[in-house]
């Protein structure tokens, strides 16, 4: 199979497959093409891939290679009739997905892979959400006026910084366990009922309020959107716990849908001046009313961090992990030849796949 691996956008600096994981490809027999300086973002040289057994071109040779390995955009105007897979959001770019149809492209998305066991290895979701969360504790600390551990000092004891996570799927029981680390003194709230064990396990205290809990082995392990007489609940809930914190972390998505209001302009004005909120969701309209998505802004002295980028500024590791995830589904997609031979009747395979042959396929957006 030929594989191409294209440069992302300027804001984007992770890559689609690192040299270590071309190079376990090359030795299978694939034929790898990059981009020229597609790695550069992430620390990794046109001479890195061509030592690993890559060729580097100019991206009209990669976008007609029989499966081109993206992270995010695709280029619409390069593309042609050949697969492509990566992190496409296809559940909030209906009518992108619509145009990528229209290409004659076979597309794949990894928002679309099964939850299943043997669809952990192409988990891309997981291993970026893991960076995610990592960072969004990274970025808080930088900013925020506070010292996160309890310091027994000559001058006097500091207490611990206060952080709160909202929503305890993997990007924020990553955050927890990052704040954790840190010494900070770290509580969590999240509307499934398994959360709270996970929550707890890292040494955080859950957020419990007067709400059903929901069932996420239901929902494929995501939170579902809820009424808006329970909305008010959580709100009126949360806000103390807002308020008195000097971190918050927020990560509650549902797939397809705005990310759900957590945090309403009036908890940001009853915190102290010098809070930092870290909104993970700011790509989907943001938990944040106050929320600026891609922006840094601060409202009444509390820092809003609303950036998308998080994952791409640890871009070697956040790569690393999603290269492996991407291989993954490269050996799904291999018939026993080394050709391109997706098996329809593969779960996985037939899954993934958002559109083909002109037109999108996925359940969740196909026109009846």
């Amino acid at each position: 199979m030929r594989i191409g691996i294209p440069c992302q956008n300027h804001n984007e600096r992770r890559v689609a497959l690192n040299p270590e994981t071309v190079a376990r490809l090359t030795a299978k027999g694939h034929q790898v093409v990059v981009e020229t300086g597609a790695g550069s973002g992430a620390g990794w040289a046109d001479s890195a891939y061509v030592d690993a057994g890559a060729s580097v071109a100019a991206g009209e040779d990669v976008w007609h290679a029989d499966l081109v390995a993206t992270v995010g955009t695709v280029d619409t105007t390069r593309i042609g009739s050949n697969a492509v897979m990566g992190l496409l959001r296809p559940f909030d770019q209906g009518e992108e997905m619509k145009r990528l149809a229209g290409s004659g492209a076979l597309i794949f998305a990894f928002e679309a892979v099964p939850r299943t066991t043997r669809a952990q290895t192409m988990d891309a979701l997981s291993s970026q959400a893991t960076v995610a969360g990592y960072q969004a504790v990274i970025e808080a600390s930088r900013l925020s006026n506070r010292l996160f551990p309890m310091l027994t000092t000559a001058a006097g004891t500091l207490p611990p910084a206060k952080v709160l996570v909202l929503g305890a799927g993997v990007a924020g029981l990553q955050a927890i366990a990052t704040a954790r680390r840190l010494g900070a003194v770290v509580s969590a709230f999240d509307v499934r009922a398994a959360a709270a064990e996970q929550v707890k396990s890292l040494g955080a205290s859950f957020v419990s309020l007067d709400i059903t809990t929901q069932d996420s082995a239901a929902s494929g392990g995501y939170a579902q959107e809820v009424a808006q007489d329970e909305q008010a609940q959580i709100l009126a809930g949360l806000a103390p716990r807002v308020a008195e914190s000097d971190v918050v972390i927020s990560t509650a998505a549902i797939p397809g849908k705005p990310a759900p209001m957590l945090i309403t302009a009036a908890m940001v004005a009853s915190m102290r001046a010098g809070a930092v909120i870290v909104d993970l969701a700011a790509s989907t309209g943001g938990n944040c009313e106050s929320t600026v998505p891609g922006e840094v802004v601060v409202v009444g002295g509390v820092t809003i961090v609303g950036s998308t980028d998080l994952e791409s500024r640890k871009a070697a590791d956040a790569s690393k992990m999603y290269a492996r995830n991407m291989a993954a589904f490269i050996d799904l997609v291999t018939g026993e030849d080394g050709g391109f031979q997706p098996d329809w009747e593969d779960e996985i395979v037939s899954g993934a796949c958002i559109a083909r042959d002109g037109k999108v396929v996925h359940p969740r957006l196909a026109q009846p």
